[in-house]
């Protein structure tokens, strides 16, 4: 067992149960395949108490003012900062991610720009059509938010959503995945220090027993949903049932257009680092098909499996290590399941990568970086999202047909182009179908961009002041004058 992640109680308030009703579960190291922590598991009592806790905990946030809220977030930000590399290494122990690779940076930008719209919030005032007085509208904390978020990369998920709901007013209910609560439950303990009142933030790991609990919960006013479209399905149904709002950030099976003109070192770069090294691939917006212009079409696909082959695969603890396991051994049988389909049914060719860890990585979950050249549009590998350091690259042969085949898709989250002509990347970004596009480069997440997705990669929106409104309300006050 590992001492740095043995004090993984729930946060329910102030306090800190020692057991839960749904009891514990070993937690498997996915770069060791041994156990090194056990887990505590909530289930409805726990989001109950959580949900009770909250009332009370959004009571004592709202009253401290926008000023209070500021500063208790740029406390946390600021112990953040200072607990960064225990939460890198956390992250590390329960997701795989290499240190090498990760910084508490992202998280700490998006903390720090919400803590400044706390006490910038206002709404407008106007004289009424038909009467005599004065109206104005305010924006309103919408109460206690649920928010559930994916496992994959759980620092930047909390920063993206539990600080935009706090900003707003809110209290929060955070269910972290049992796969990775450590990450998130000393980020609660953080937010007590940092004088966030106790019940302002609960979390409260635990998987589809506790998620049907936290949406269907009355005191909760609204979820936010981080995660695969089969449980937003669920997610929504639920809430539905009980008319409650959500939003929903989902997959995404992001395009990457590089044209003829494109500069292809640029291009390549992207293409192989940002499809294959965060997370292991293990992202919702990374570019992980790639459309290349027949003409530049060999040159390219050289590039990218020269630099996919070059990545080095370790130990994520290791400073040298940039690919580390995916999130558990379940996920690699899948994810290698998807590559030998891929290899019978595409239509393309393996040009780097396709096998499992080898020598002290064998016990580990670890797939190499992968990469098919030449693989059908319409071929599974290259329509669904695979979760996993697989990229698939395909040729095309003018801009309509790259537009049309990026826009056939079910996903809409993110869209990539490479070109040096100025009108075209317009043009094309335009009509890409997506809510998020980058044109010769990646996607910053940067905190004050609207991000979120067209079609069945969600709605709601995460960033700028559209995310603060995701998680306030609107209240109209009339005043008739005589």
């Amino acid at each position: 067992m590992d001492e740095r992640l043995s004090n993984n109680r729930p946060v329910i308030g102030s306090n800190r149960p020692a057991t839960t009703s749904l009891g514990t579960k070993d937690h498997v190291n996915p770069a060791t395949g041994k156990v090194q922590a056990v887990v505590h598991i909530c289930g409805p009592a726990e989001i109950d108490a959580a949900a009770s806790a909250a009332i009370a905990g959004q009571r004592a946030w709202y009253d401290m003012g926008g000023a209070g809220r500021r500063d208790a977030l740029l406390r946390l930000a600021d112990l953040v900062e200072r607990h960064g590399d225990e939460l890198v290494h956390m992250a590390a122990l329960e997701v795989g991610t290499p240190v090498s690779t990760s910084s508490a940076a992202l998280a700490l930008s998006w903390i720090r720009y919400y803590a400044g719209w706390a006490d910038k919030i206002e709404g407008t005032v106007s004289e009424p059509i038909g009467a005599r007085g004065l109206a104005y509208a305010k924006h309103e904390p919408i109460g206690v938010i649920g928010v559930i978020i994916p496992w994959n990369g759980p620092l930047v998920a909390i920063s993206m959503t539990v600080i935009l709901a706090l900003a707003a007013g809110n209290a929060v209910v955070l269910k972290p995945p049992t796969q990775t609560p450590f990450v998130a439950i000393r980020f609660g303990e953080l937010a007590l220090e940092a004088g966030i009142p106790a019940g302002a933030l609960n979390v409260v790991p635990g998987d589809g027993a506790a998620g049907e609990a936290l949406v269907a919960h009355p005191v909760i006013g609204k979820v936010s949903f981080t995660g695969g479209d089969s449980v937003a399905r669920s997610v929504m149904h639920t809430a539905s049932e009980h008319l409650k709002p959500v939003a929903l950030e989902l997959g995404g099976k992001s395009a990457n257009l590089v044209f003829a003109d494109a500069d292809l070192d640029t291009a390549a770069q992207m293409a192989a680092t940002c499809s294959l090294i965060p997370l292991s691939g293990q992202g919702c917006v990374l570019p992980t098909r790639v459309y290349a212009h027949t003409t530049i079409f060999d040159d390219l696909v050289e590039r990218i499996a020269a630099q996919a082959k070059a990545f080095p695969m370790g130990d994520p603890l290791s400073p040298s290590t940039i690919i580390g396991p995916v999130i558990h051994e379940g996920a690699a049988q899948r994810i290698m399941g998807v590559i030998e389909r891929a290899k019978s049914e595409s239509g393309g060719q393996l040009v780097a990568g396709g096998k499992r860890g080898q020598g002290d990585l064998a016990a580990g979950a670890y797939v190499e970086p992968t990469v098919f050249a030449g693989v059908a549009h319409d071929s599974h590998v290259a329509r669904e999202e695979v979760f996993g350091p697989v990229l698939s690259i395909i040729r095309f042969a003018d801009d309509a047909e790259a537009v049309a085949m990026a826009n056939d898709s079910r996903f809409g989250l993110g869209a990539y182009l490479h070109t040096r002509d100025l009108a075209r990347a317009h043009i094309v970004a335009g009509q890409l179908q997506a809510g998020c596009v980058a044109i010769n480069g990646m996607l910053p997440m940067a905190p004050n961009l609207p991000f979120g997705g067209y079609k069945q990669s969600g709605f709601g929106r995460e960033g700028g002041r559209p995310g603060l409104e995701e998680f306030m309300q609107i209240k109209q006050v009339m005043l008739h004058l005589p």
